[in-house]
């Protein structure tokens, strides 16, 4: 994986972008598990009610400030093994212990035992997604080869999300409880960070580059980052698209049991064609925003998203045969939402080196990781807020009256699609198109090709002796 000094990156190939796309495997996972599944788990079986909800936002709302500095920390690294590839390794061992606490604990559990071990898991969770969406934005550094890895990414983390949905179905088909199922997602993750991330990190060369950039930082960076437009554009968006299917999914097995009249295993069966979407979905809005650029398709995206959830609210109850085609749409737009989302920032991560002089990258993405944790955090508590208002009951067993069903419902369809609609109205008049991004990219590699003059280029590679010169 050698070029020559000031040439713009060579596209990477096919395995290469699959290879370090697995590190998002395990996110993806345990993302879609912790929104659908976990909350439910400790909420009814386990026995802590819906004060699961207020946990679930506390902890959240704790561990916004967390991602700036993991963020601040990653753009300073220096290692001879890389930048972010230091970060990535750390943060598997972190998330294996945490999942391990959280899927195998007993009845009975505190409120405490969960606050603590979600916190350990954000902080796991946190150095996976950080690291690898910014060495993501290294690897590709032009406007069309970010679609296609963040695209990449997405798509194989819908894998990863399919699985956790599969293997609670296979083990009830056995004859094994709802928690029995919710214990072997469990053992999947620990099993699935260690080989996943070994794969991405080990195999995937990281770009280094020694610049004049000084390893220092203020308060009033922070602001002036706050101050752009187009990150006040992406934040704002980046928040409202999670809160909407946040808002869905802390809601979707009690909707679908108690008002749509699916079993657990059917609605299990229907979030993974929803989820399975993504494997199109992801790269079919890549290949939309190479054509009528980013901030353009991610307004199909929330458009049609919306679209689908007032399909699946009028649907009729129990009917999988109607249920399945809007499900996988759904799906397919939300995955296309998160691509254009996270492509974007890396465009603007780019606009700011090229004014700035320096990378904050990282720093970006952690704002980004920011404002989806203050998303999750609102989705989860608002809800089971809402849950307590109308009187719903989500213990096991449980019977609920018309009243508190018709409130789940409003509760279920309302709040996503006027949220997610906002998200994309957010770039309306947005700037950042190809042909600007083509224009900082070329003023970036001439700039970083007259450093390249006096400076030493590295680029350290995952496998055994391979050293390139390659810029990020």
């Amino acid at each position: 994986m050698t070029q020559a000094k000031g040439a713009a990156p060579a596209q990477l190939s096919l395995l290469s972008v699959l290879t370090f796309a697995c590190c998002y495997l395990p996110f993806a996972a345990l993302q879609t598990s912790v929104a659908v599944q976990v909350p439910r788990f400790f909420a009814g079986h386990l026995g802590l009610g819906l004060t699961v909800g207020g946990i679930f936002g506390l902890v959240r709302l704790i561990d916004i400030p967390l991602d700036p500095a993991l963020g601040l920390g990653m753009d300073r690294t220096r290692t001879r093994i890389g930048r972010y590839r230091p970060w990535m390794l750390l943060g598997a061992p972190v998330l294996m212990l945490a999942v391990y606490m959280l899927f195998e604990a007993p009845v009975g559990v505190s409120s405490g035992y969960l606050l603590i071990w979600l916190l350990i898991m954000y902080l796991g969770m946190s150095m996976l997604l950080l690291s690898g969406n910014a060495w993501a934005s290294t690897l590709a550094a032009s406007y069309q080869q970010r679609s296609r890895i963040f695209g990449a990414m997405a798509g194989l983390g819908a894998l990863g999300a399919i699985a956790v949905l599969v293997i609670p179905i296979v083990v009830a088909q056995r004859g094994g409880a709802d928690a029995d199922g919710i214990r072997a997602v469990g053992w999947f993750l620990v099993a699935l960070v260690p080989l996943t991330i070994a794969l991405a990190a080990l195999r995937t060369p990281e770009p280094l580059k020694k610049t004049s950039e000084t390893p220092r930082f203020a308060i009033s960076d922070y602001a002036a980052l706050l101050a752009r437009p187009n990150v006040i554009r992406l934040l704002a968006a980046d928040f409202l698209v999670i809160l909407g299917p946040g808002w869905m999914s802390a809601l979707y097995l009690f909707f679908f049991k108690d008002s749509r009249g699916f079993s657990i295993s059917e609605a299990n069966g229907l979030l993974v064609i929803y989820i399975a979407a993504g494997l199109l979905g992801a790269p079919a809005t890549a290949w939309l925003a190479n054509r009528i650029n980013k901030h353009r398709a991610l307004a199909v995206t929330t458009t049609g998203y919306s679209l689908m959830l007032i399909v699946i609210f009028l649907s009729p109850k129990a009917d999988v045969a109607i249920a399945a085609p809007a499900m996988f749409v759904a799906g397919a737009l939300a995955a296309g939402t998160i691509v254009m989302i996270r492509s974007i920032t890396a465009d603007i991560g780019d606009e700011i080196r090229l004014e700035k002089g320096r990378q904050e990258i990282g720093l970006l993405y952690a704002l980004t990781s920011a404002t989806t944790k203050a998303a999750s955090a609102f989705a989860i508590t608002l809800t089971f807020w809402v849950l307590s208002v109308v009187g719903y009951n989500p213990t096991e067993g449980a019977v609920n009256g018309p009243s508190q069903i018709r409130g789940l419902e409003l509760a279920y369809a309302i709040g996503p699609i006027i949220f997610v609609m906002l998200g994309g109205a957010c770039f309306i008049g947005y700037k950042l198109s190809a042909e600007r991004h083509a224009q900082i990219r070329r003023e970036l590699d001439a700039r970083d090709a007259l450093y390249d003059e006096s400076a030493i280029v590295e680029s350290v590679s995952g496998a055994p002796g391979e050293v390139a010169a390659q810029r990020p």
